[in-house]
């Protein structure tokens, strides 16, 4: 089942000799359960695409469809309810909020969303499969890099997403450690068919993916299959 279109999109910043073409005409398809890779150099325009995708800027063109629910004709509004319910985000530097414990963190996008019972034996289980359940009453500054991504891992699925957007989310991370976290997105990525782009510039790691884009000067090359 596709879960994503990006149908024609571009974006623009600036104006007249300002103007910076940081998007074009990029098009691509995401299904249910499929582990993406967006690799490119630096300022290649990845991170901005993956932000258009999640709700965080806003496109010059085109429209992205996620759910079938054209996310450029949202009002701000819509569009966070949406996003809470429907993205799950990983950051480079884990964005864990430190006045709350593991277990409040992962829970939060659920606790946010009003109205919406959270279902605290899916998030035990989260845990458990993270390998973070004896860590639920700790907080961020008490754990490891690799400890906090893996929280952050668990918040993105706590609320069932459509898709989990993550940039960089080895950036931080020692090389064995990048190993582990990779392991960790790939197995839920096929435990919860959860479909996850995923931006990189290293290209070992992105070929452990389904599918790997490449993307340079804001223009998407062809795609090629991954390992």
């Amino acid at each position: 089942m596709e879960v994503l279109q990006v149908n024609n999109v571009s974006k623009r910043y600036g104006e007249k000799e300002k103007l910076v073409n940081a998007l074009k005409n990029i098009s691509l398809r995401a299904e249910q359960g499929e582990f993406i890779a967006i690799v490119g150099t630096s300022g290649s325009g990845k991170t901005t695409l993956l932000n258009l995708i999640g709700g965080l800027d806003i496109l010059s063109e085109g429209e992205i469809i996620i759910r079938k629910h054209n996310i450029a004709g949202l009002k701000r509004k819509e569009l966070a309810v949406f996003r809470r319910r429907n993205i799950g985000f990983v950051f480079q530097n884990y964005s864990l909020m430190p006045v709350l414990n593991v277990y409040d963190n992962v829970a939060l996008p659920v606790t946010l969303d009003k109205g919406k019972y959270v279902d605290h034996t899916y998030i035990e289980g989260l845990l458990k499969e993270l390998g973070l359940w004896d860590k639920r009453m700790r907080f961020p500054y008490e754990l490891s890099g690799g400890q906090q991504q893996r929280v952050a891992l668990a918040r993105a699925l706590s609320n069932k997403p459509a898709i989990i957007l993550a940039d960089e989310p080895t950036g931080n991370l020692d090389s064995r450690t990048t190993v582990e976290v990779m392991g960790l997105l790939k197995k839920c990525c096929k435990k919860y068919n959860q479909t996850i782009l995923m931006v990189t510039h290293n290209e070992i790691l992105a070929g452990n993916c389904d599918r790997v884009l490449h993307i340079e000067d804001g223009v998407l090359l062809a795609g090629k299959e991954g390992a």
